[in-house]
């Protein structure tokens, strides 16, 4: 069975067919078929001349699973090779159960870089934060390492510790001490802010719509006089893509929640919401910024598109894709998690590499609101080489001033300033009707490159 997620050997297809005669276009066409065969051979040359001299013994079967998986992540940042036990640990995550550190990563230049570390769990009550980067496990260097790699030394048996060394814009390198655990994230809980329910969806697993439902139908209980919602998808890293159909479908009555669009354009696929709205109608707010991708994207275009609710906070990250996890053997040899489509919002929009804007920008601290302007580090999907492209004509915000920070009385320590613009725009009724704030004018400094993540580690480093 096949799972999207927004989130052996090659096999080459090649159809047959009877034909009468040999045209010029089927010899044209046999020819690349030709190379591909020249190329494959080239790599089981390759192969052999390494197993017979290289300076060590190699594991043949590593040594082939690392190609397959290097000529998928060449796609893009997002595709890859599963063997069978990355196959497995996947499905244990999507299960929402699985022993590790709560961390969601990927990888840029063969550097493993957290995209958000998840709710409540190890890595979050340790302080690591999205656009880290991993450069060593328990002191063995990940540099190189693809994330399936990384990841399985990140897993194991809980309750065992775990030694991060993080390298951070402006920080030198250091190390962060982790206890394993079995991880059991509730993807979606629920609490009161004031007058307005408060629904946070943390990741998109199996569990989330449920969740999700059951906690809202809770709260709405429990507060029958409640006055309005919030979502919140800050730093959701995205998942499963019906489970963002789901939680939409939650807000939605009826109509297109997202379509996805694979490389034949007229190969669309829509996927819409039932009727009933699970919050009665009440209005809503969606907070969001950089760490809210993929399936966070989809949930947050949609609702924006239908005019179910108001975004606050800023730009998404921009994973306008789809994986495919495709079993080999039946997952006997693992399997391909492979893009396979572009998702759209109702109104026909892509967000890959662009993200979603909000309606109203907020940056969190005065010190993100300097980030922005200077433009020095911001981590998203167009921070990737080989990312797909964005639509023609199309690009991300670049440095600019936020609409808005937290004034120089609010305190970011204890208080939540995005939030707090959350609860002022559903009190006024709209973003247009909500009372701006003065625009922070942090200082336009120069650009800096950040410090490299593939710095030499210390001696003790692998």
């Amino acid at each position: 069975m096949r799972k999207y997620l927004l989130i052996g050997a090659s096999a080459f297809v090649l159809g047959a067919g009877s034909m009468a005669y040999v045209s010029q276009a089927a010899i044209a066409s046999a020819q690349p078929k030709t190379q591909t065969y020249k190329t494959l051979q080239l790599f089981g040359d390759v192969v052999d001349i390494v197993e017979r001299q290289y300076v060590t013994e190699v594991d043949d079967k590593k040594l082939i699973e690392a190609a397959i998986d290097g000529m998928l992540t060449s796609l893009d940042p997002h595709s890859g090779y599963l063997n069978p036990d990355s196959f497995d640990d996947m499905r244990d995550q999507t299960r929402g159960e699985y022993g590790g550190l709560g961390i969601e990563v990927t990888s840029e230049d063969g550097v493993v870089k957290v995209i958000s570390p998840m709710d409540d769990t190890p890595a979050f009550k340790a302080g690591v934060k999205a656009g880290d980067f991993i450069t060593a496990v328990n002191g063995e260097s990940v540099l190189g390492l693809s994330v399936n790699e990384a990841v399985k030394q990140m897993r194991g048996k809980p309750g065992e510790l775990v030694t991060l060394t993080i390298a951070r814009e402006k920080t030198d390198p250091f190390d962060v001490k982790i206890v394993r655990e079995v991880i059991k994230p509730r993807s979606a809980t629920a609490k009161m802010e004031g007058d307005y329910g408060y629904l946070r969806v943390s990741a998109f697993n199996e569990k989330t719509t449920d969740e999700a439902e059951a906690a809202l139908a809770d709260l709405r209980a429990k507060n029958p006089k409640m006055k309005g919602l919030i979502l919140d998808l800050r730093n959701n890293p995205g998942g499963l893509l019906d489970q963002a159909v789901g939680i939409s479908d939650l807000f939605l009555d009826g109509g297109e929640v997202v379509s996805q669009r694979g490389r034949d354009p007229r190969d669309i696929e829509r996927y819409n919401a039932r009727t009933g709205d699970a919050a009665g109608g009440l209005s809503m707010v969606v907070l969001i910024n950089s760490g809210s991708a993929s399936a966070a994207e989809i949930v947050a275009g949609a609702l924006q598109d239908r005019k179910r609710a108001e975004l606050v906070g800023l730009t998404s990250f921009g994973k306008g894709s789809v994986q495919t996890v495709i079993p080999l053997h039946g997952g006997i040899d693992g399997a391909l998690k492979l893009t396979t489509a572009r998702y759209y919002t109702p109104s026909g929009r892509s967000i890959q590499k662009t993200g979603i804007e909000p309606d109203l920008e907020v940056a969190e601290t005065r010190d993100e609101a300097q980030r922005i302007a200077n433009r020095a580090f911001q981590f998203s999907e167009a921070s990737f080489r080989n990312a797909l492209n964005a639509e023609e004509g199309k690009k991300r915000i670049g440095a600019h001033e936020p609409a808005e920070a937290p004034p120089t009385d609010f305190d970011t320590k204890t208080g939540d300033f995005q939030l707090a613009r959350a609860k002022d725009v559903l009190r006024y009724g709209s973003v247009a009707a909500t009372p701006k704030l003065p625009k922070p004018a942090p200082k336009m400094a120069a650009v800096v490159a950040p410090r490299s993540p593939s710095v030499e580690p210390p001696a003790t480093k692998k």
